[in-house]
């Protein structure tokens, strides 16, 4: 189903290929493709292709007000996990630091844990000039407890802080694992912390990528909806927020410290992420029941921690419990294990035939190494997407990419992590977008395509039925 024209990407990685997939019987599952990264205690690099560049980050833990002890841990915290994955971290209270030629070396400033007014106006300015200049902002745990007066910081942070009671164990949910503060995490993420309130729900303006179960712990004050880390594009910048922090033993855990991580390389600019805010999506995969899809042709899926790795084919594991009427966006996330080949079908009439799919519907490729019109992000042998928009966005294989496919009449709009890359309008009258069911691909032996959370919001025109 494609040609070996190699076609130079930042990395091998890809979305939907022309063909369809099979889901396999749980029973047979075989276990999951490797984390993107993962911990036994120590560190460890992500699994990219290749190691991030080198860079320098700024970590700024200057206190106005209360004065956390876990500061010292978080500051050596973060000088190993510069140490193991190639950045260099400098560490200050001096807030004259922040000056615009100061500031300019980093990718990023953390917040360490700061709390009150910790700058004064110039200082203020400067730092606006960063973050609209590119630069990234990680807040950690009390950086939501600082510069309540600076309207841009808190826009900047996300939320700022209301209260917090005593320190315990509580339930974290984890919304997004395609997020590399997140992808090593399961959905459920059991920790001790102070957990914070916060004054506003920050969901509205940013990608909530954890949340907190308020019913596992007592003090919640955010009526259910608790968000306690996300992350933000915000005036030309990028701002990541995590409320983990508070004690001085969090520094010491492998997960959380790999959760800092992740909030580092995104705001740093080292792996892409969809960052846009979410609401009114509904599942179709949860990584917990494949209920309502369906195997068309050989070969399948395996479902192990919540994701489905294609195996053999050509198949195509479908939805059949809801077909998509009129406008809709489907989201989902998907990781390549190398030069692999799959692909996410829209548009097609129920069938248990995956050439059905091929023959009457649109597929976005997942394939690093094709012809342009068949590689990832096109829309298979109909249009290729804009490959530098596409190779700025895209994650290597090892890590996870989200694709949205936002479809309004006739018209398809491919996203890769927030970013779009392609705009295809359908003008065969034979294939319809507003209305048939979505599918994803296992191309073949070899051809190893994870996905996971796969999701749907239904906006406007007649509702799925």
């Amino acid at each position: 189903m494609r040609t070996r024209t190699r076609t130079p990407l930042r990395t091998l990685v890809g979305l939907v290929a022309g063909a369809t997939l099979a889901l396999a019987p749980q029973a047979a599952a075989l276990p999951a493709a490797p984390h993107p990264a993962s911990y036994t205690g120590e560190i460890l690099a992500p699994a990219a292709a290749a190691a991030d560049p080198a860079y320098k980050i700024l970590v700024f833990s200057r206190t106005a007000g209360f004065r956390h002890s876990s500061i010292d841990d978080g500051i050596t915290a973060l000088r190993d996990l510069g140490a193991a994955n190639n950045f260099t971290v400098d560490a200050t209270e001096d807030a004259q630091k922040f000056t615009g030629d100061n500031l300019a070396p980093y990718k990023a400033v953390v917040f360490l844990s700061t709390t009150g007014d910790v700058l004064d106006g110039a200082q203020q300015t400067a730092f606006e000039q960063y973050i609209r200049s590119g630069g990234g902002y990680v807040g950690i745990h009390a950086a939501a407890d600082t510069e309540y007066d600076w309207p841009f910081y808190g826009g900047l942070a996300g939320a700022l802080f209301h209260s917090h009671p005593a320190v315990q164990s509580a339930t974290v949910k984890v919304e997004d694992r395609a997020h590399d503060a997140t992808a090593h995490l399961g959905t459920d993420w059991q920790r001790t912390d102070e957990w914070y309130n916060y004054r506003t729900n920050p969901r509205t303006g940013a990608r909530v990528l954890a949340s907190l179960d308020e019913s596992s712990y007592s003090g919640g004050n955010m009526a259910g909806d608790h968000p306690i880390a996300w992350c933000k594009d915000y005036q030309g910048g990028r701002a990541f927020y995590t409320g983990g922090g508070h004690t001085d033993e969090s520094y010491a855990e492998p997960a959380f410290r790999r959760h800092l991580l992740g909030g580092i390389r995104w705001a740093a600019g080292m792996t892409e992420a969809d960052c846009r805010p979410e609401t009114g999506y509904t599942s179709l995969f949860d990584g917990s029941s494949t209920t309502g899809w369906r195997q068309a042709g050989p070969g399948g899926f395996t479902l192990a921690d919540g994701t489905l790795t294609s195996q053999g084919g050509l198949g195509m594991l479908w939805y059949a419990g809801q077909e998509l009427r009129g406008d809709y966006s489907v989201k989902l996330d998907w990781r390549m294990a190398g030069d692999d080949n799959s692909g996410v079908f829209l548009g097609f009439p129920a069938s248990d035939d995956p050439w059905s799919a091929v023959n009457n519907g649109y597929e976005v490729q997942i394939d690093a190494t094709d012809s342009p019109d068949r590689t990832t992000g096109s829309v298979y042998g109909f249009r290729s997407s804009d490959i530098a928009a596409r190779d700025a966005a895209l994650n290597p294989p090892g890590e996870w990419n989200t694709y949205e496919l936002r479809v309004t009449g006739e018209r398809l709009e491919v996203f890769l992590n927030g970013r779009k890359i392609n705009d295809f309008t359908n003008t065969d009258p034979v294939r319809s977008l507003r209305q048939g069911h979505i599918g994803i691909q296992n191309h073949g032996d070899g051809d190893d395509v994870s996905f996971r959370h796969i999701r749907v919001e239904q906006r406007g025109g007649q509702q799925p039925e």
